[in-house]
């Protein structure tokens, strides 16, 4: 699904991201939004993903086959496929550059891993970005058996299991690829999204809502939003020199 964006002009933000424990319709803990990785000087895109109509109902996860699992809630916990913040904006909205970039420009991947655990039966966080090459360190929290299975089109699959707390796994991805989806098996509502890129431009939406994108070269750009659900939208941007633009997305239904 693709809509036209709103671009408008907005003082520079942080973007999103903390992760941690869940309840039904929000994300909760950590902080609302996170500096990501870093290309250096040069322009800002900042937004907010919106949301309007009818709040599809999150599903209860189903932990009846797995007691350990329930143990840990008092009441079950709903599934995160739709995350409307208070002020009406969207968590869990990856956005990156789609297009516009200098051909044949690079960009150094960091070395310090993206951690995705597997924590009180779910994946923190849900939905991130991580560039080709990063390492992704997966760990298990949880004192039982995870497996992390990914199928990919671009990048190996893998699937390996975790059937310890504490343990913990590397893998990189060689190419690029929006979105892969990482499951386990062995308790299939957990679910987490990541887009890998070939550069560093790419943010997610928190508690706020908002996303912001550093260091771009002055240049027109495609930028696309993600959702698991509702899909995805483009805009075009145009990015000056130490300067700061803004492009909006807003999501709506009936």
């Amino acid at each position: 699904m693709h809509r036209p964006a709103r671009i408008t002009s907005l003082l520079p933000i942080l973007m999103l991201a903390g992760t941690g424990w869940r309840v039904p319709g929000r994300v909760v803990g950590g902080e609302p939004h996170r500096i990501g990785p870093s290309a250096g000087p040069g322009g800002t895109v900042t937004g907010r993903v919106t949301f309007a109509g009818r709040v599809p109902k999150n599903p209860v996860m189903d932990m009846s086959a797995e007691p350990n699992c329930a143990a840990r809630y008092k009441t079950m916990p709903h599934l995160q496929l739709v995350v409307v913040n208070p002020n009406g904006t969207l968590a869990n909205v990856f956005v990156y550059v789609k297009a516009g970039l200098p051909a044949g420009a690079t960009y150094a991947s960091p070395s310090s891993p993206v951690v995705l655990d597997q924590s009180a039966c779910e994946h923190h966080p849900r939905v991130f970005g991580i560039m080709v090459g990063q390492p992704l360190q997966i760990r298990n929290s949880d004192p039982l058996l995870h497996n992390i299975k990914v199928l990919g089109r671009n990048n190996r699959t893998f699937n390996i299991s975790l059937p310890a707390a504490g343990m913990t796994v590397t893998r990189t991805f060689t190419a690029p690829e929006v979105m892969l989806t990482f499951k386990c098996d062995v308790h299939g509502w957990m679910r987490a999204y990541t887009g890998v890129l070939p550069h560093p431009f790419f943010a997610t939406t928190g508690t706020d809502g908002r996303f912001a994108i550093h260091g771009l070269p002055p240049g027109t750009y495609t930028v696309e939003a993600w959702h698991e659900t509702f899909g995805t939208q483009t805009g075009t941007i145009t990015v000056k020199a130490n300067a700061t633009a803004t492009v909006d997305f807003a999501y709506a239904r009936p």
